[in-house]
């Protein structure tokens, strides 16, 4: 039986202590950054800049442009007849099989009859999208690029037209940013905060250069990605995709395919050139013919960079807008292309390729001007250009596409990469040789038995002898990696401490990159991670897993931080976004051609399914009554943890006795605890709450009336759109209390959740939060409240049966970092004690203390009962990691 004392987790406040200086100045530091304190927004001075060349009416909005071209005003749905035709030709584009099947499908007599369809097979569809709908984005052109005398074909559409298809998409209207701002976290303006690419420094310095010569402009910030990818399983097919996006568009929206923020510019040629046999002019031919292609492609933003172009916006603004190259988004080998610096050097500075891995190595930004000066050497010979090309440290190509950009600094634009450079990269590393320190055997282990949570991914076999690992498996990884290798022994004894030291550090790194909002104390927090994991690699060293760390991905880290302050958070420039853009824009388009000339019809096909997507938001529109949404000002992104708590409509069983509640749900003091629940809120003095005997006294004359309860098995968190761009509601945690239960002769044991529990205390920092495990959710009949509870207590809706660990201790582990929990026990009983479901802020995850070996009695299903002792997971997602590092 559990102490009444221990039943309400206030009792033992005063077993948490203060926390130290530096950690109290680091919270301060995350709610800054997070946005606790609001934020000061100032604009750039010039107020010409971004601003509209005249007024615009109604007429002039892309909707209204878009009706004027369609020849019958009053179908909503024409060119087709009616809504359920619509809707079908929709699905045939977007959802539906290939054309031969849809040809079958409506070759069925009287299909189309019934469906009261206008067309009769797949052919006279098309022919009414090509003929009969309104181009929304440019159609492709196929030109011949001659390089060392071979023509090669490049399939691309003409990048201002592209641009002002993103620009003046009625969909992005009321998000578009127009001018640079800076924004701050005080009052005082010392504090800059970083979010989306309008904060950075490039616009803001970039609108001042192009002031001097065109006043009033309009930046549209380029980013151009370049990544080929393999369109199908076998052949070795391959396809080269360039994609391009604004910098106007929100990150939020860039960010997610579905929302068409990107447009495929061209395929590039896919040649191996495997005729040139020497493999230097082989590697040479190929990157002149990169450069020559993405030349042709960009050529336009030469001239209407500096001169500007008239665009309108979604909303029919008219304005005077600069498209600048800004960003360059790819992984290692694009990079290396792009800039045409030799393979193993870093493609943003001039460090030696042996000082990669060091963390004091002094390194500057490429001399751009004494790359164009080499280049300028092309007419002056051969021998004198290769020779100037390599005293600037690249390689001798011929134009590159970037040399006559205004305004444009390739090595200044080679963005951070996240997956490639940390995930694909680093993590992948460091997953290896901690296998090699630890043993593989004994790192699969431990990963078997990790406690199952929402967002945790249980590696049934390990994750030593997994192949082809996703960047997103890694990143599950990541998750409880640091957690699985405390108190594991090392070769030769040695101690563990910097091992434990250099992880936490990359882990915290990994983390930090990818605020989506970043402040310049927050980025101080981001160097001081790497240099904790630069101060205690050599670890690896000693265990003879390494030699050096001259990785060039290891060296990219050191960038993040100026990168971050020049464009904005890293998820504005993210190759993850691309490498899904593959999918639809590549592989779906290819399997729809016949595998012959199949650029032509992959870009014939994309081009329907462009048209299909913006009739659809046309067909939106009419049917909202053809309202314009009014513009928004941009905000810092609210990292706080604003997720929207769910409970179903019914419960999982309607009626479970308080035997089963005891006996399949695991919540042993059930009774006990309610009742002390119930006489609490019946106490005269709700100021002073009963505690120890006293409460036991009056909960021991509580009489229920009811025998059996209504019970939830499960608590959802959704994502609320905070900035209003559109975003659908997601499942972002969860958390479950389930019983155990026969299928047929098998015992399927019980899952019962921890949490992390509000005590309402107001204290600051983690002092207001205690894990507890649920064992039952569930909600009191609603005849039975006014009997239980006097008149004046409004009963929660849903409640919950938690068994409680101890509270925070005063830090967390000097090495690794995360906070040391047990069971809160009195007398060799488990405290536990009902609390509100509103009260649950999210699930948590609880890595079990293994010891030097894993038990391997224990499982993921019982590892909570079978351990004592457990180390919070601090890296569960982002906002547990904000909360308690």
């Amino acid at each position: 039986m559990p102490d009444p004392a221990g039943d309400w987790p206030q009792a033992q406040e005063n077993e948490v202590a203060d926390e130290d200086h530096d950690r109290d100045a680091r919270l301060q530091v995350q709610e800054r950054a997070q946005g606790h304190h609001g934020y000061v927004a100032i604009p750039y001075p010039d107020s010409r800049a971004g601003q509209e060349i005249n007024q615009h009416g109604g007429n002039d909005a892309a909707n209204a442009r878009y009706s004027f071209q369609l020849d019958d005003k009053d179908n909503i749905y024409f060119p087709f007849c009616s809504q359920t035709e619509w809707e079908i030709a929709r699905w045939s584009k977007l959802r539906g099989p290939s054309s031969t099947a849809f040809t079958d499908l409506l070759a069925i007599d009287g299909v189309p009859e019934s469906l009261g369809l206008s067309f009769k097979n797949a052919k006279e569809l098309n022919a009414i999208i090509d003929h009969e709908l309104p181009t929304g984005r440019p159609k492709f052109k196929r030109e011949q690029i001659i390089v060392a005398g071979e023509a090669f074909d490049v399939h691309y559409r003409d990048v201002i037209e592209c641009v002002k298809a993103l620009y003046g998409d009625p969909d992005f209207a009321e998000h578009l940013t127009f001018a640079p701002e800076r924004h701050y976290a005080d009052e005082d303006q010392t504090t800059r905060l970083f979010h989306d690419m309008h904060t950075g420094k490039w616009w803001w310095d970039t609108q001042k250069k192009l002031d001097q010569h065109h006043p009033g402009g309009t930046i549209i910030p380029i980013i151009i990605s370049t990544d080929k990818t393999q369109v199908t399983m076998f052949r070795n097919k391959a396809a080269y995709p360039v994609y391009l996006t604004i910098g106007n568009i929100p990150k939020e929206i860039r960010r997610k395919p579905s929302r068409g923020a990107h447009i495929l510019l061209g395929y590039l040629p896919t040649t191996r050139l495997e005729h040139i046999s020497n493999k230097a002019s082989r590697r040479r031919t190929m990157a002149n013919l990169y450069h020559a292609c993405m030349s042709r492609i960009l050529a336009p933003l030469e001239s209407a960079g500096l001169d500007g172009v008239k665009m309108r916006s979604g909303d029919g603004a008219l304005r005077r807008c600069h498209p600048l190259f800004a960003c360059f988004v790819g992984d290692y080998p694009e990079q290396v292309l792009a800039t045409g610096v030799k393979f193993g050097e870093c493609p943003k500075c001039d460090v030696d390729a042996d000082e990669t891995g060091s963390n004091t190595a002094s390194f500057h930004l490429r001399n751009l001007c004494s790359v164009l000066d080499a280049l300028a050497t092309l007419d002056q010979g051969n021998l004198d250009f290769v020779r100037a090309c390599a005293a600037a440290g690249i390689k001798p190509i011929i134009h590159p596409f970037w040399e006559d950009l205004p305004f444009a600094n390739i090595f200044r634009a080679i963005t951070p990469d996240i997956l490639h450079q940390l995930y694909q990269g680093l993590v992948k590393h460091l997953i290896g040789w901690l296998s090699e320190a630890c043993g593989a055997a004994e790192i699969d282990a431990r990963c078997r038995r990790l406690p199952p949570n929402h967002n945790i991914r249980l590696f049934t076999k390990g994750i030593t002898t997994l192949s082809r690992v996703s960047g997103t498996e890694h990143a599950q990884i990541c998750r409880f990696l640091l957690g699985i290798i405390i108190d594991i022994r090392l070769p030769n004894n040695l101690n563990a401490s910097r091992l434990l030291r250099a992880v936490r550090g990359l882990l915290d790194f990994l983390y930090l990159a990818q605020y989506p909002c970043h402040s310049s104390e927050t980025l101080e927090l981001l160097q001081e991670a790497l240099d904790v994991f630069h101060d205690n690699k050599e670890i690896f060293i000693d265990l003879g897993i390494r030699n050096s760390f001259n990785l060039p991905k290891l060296h990219a880290t050191h960038h993040y931080p100026l990168m971050i302050t020049m464009f904005g958070t890293t998820d504005n420039y993210n190759t993850e976004y691309t490498e899904r853009l593959h999918i639809d824009l590549a592989k779906d388009a290819y399997r729809a051609t016949n595998h012959k000339d199949e650029f032509v019809q992959m870009t014939i096909w994309l081009e329907r399914k462009e048209k299909i997507l913006r009739h659809e938001k046309y067909v939106r529109w009419r049917l909202s009554g053809g309202c314009e949404a009014i513009p928004r000002h941009s905000r810092p992104p609210d990292m706080t943890h604003c997720h929207v708590q769910v409970m179903t409509k019914h419960p999982s069983a309607k009626a479970v006795s308080m035997q089963k509640l005891v006996e399949d749900y695991g919540a042993t003091y059930f009774r006990d605890a309610l009742a002390r629940y119930i006489a609490r809120h019946n106490s005269p003095d709700n100021n002073q709450p009963l505690q120890g005997h006293a409460l036991d006294d009056l909960a021991s004359d509580v009489h229920f009336p009811f025998r059996t309860l209504p019970v939830f098995h499960k608590i959802k968190w959704l994502s609320s759109d905070t900035r209003g761009h559109g975003e659908a509601p997601v499942t972002v945690d969860s958390v479950h209390a389930k019983p155990q239960q026969h299928v047929g002769s098998r015992l399927v044991v019980r899952r019962s959740d921890t949490v992390l529990v509000s005590l309402g205390t107001g204290a600051a920092g983690i002092e207001d939060f205690r894990v507890g495990q649920v064992r039952a959710i569930f909600v009191l009949p609603p005849a039975s409240i006014p009997i239980l509870f006097p008149l004046t207590f409004r009963v929660p809706k849903h409640l919950a049966y938690i068994e409680w660990f101890t509270p925070f201790p005063p830090a967390p582990d000097r090495n690794h970092s995360l906070y040391k929990l047990s069971r809160a026990q009195h007398g060799g009983e488990r405290v536990a004690s009902i609390v509100s479901v509103a009260d649950i802020m999210s699930s948590t995850h609880l890595i079990p203390r293994f010891g030097a070996i894993a038990p391997r009695k224990w499982t993921s299903d019982t590892v909570l009962e079978d351990c004592d002792t457990f180390w919070l997971n601090s890296y569960l997602d982002r906002h547990t990691f904000t909360r308690f590092k």
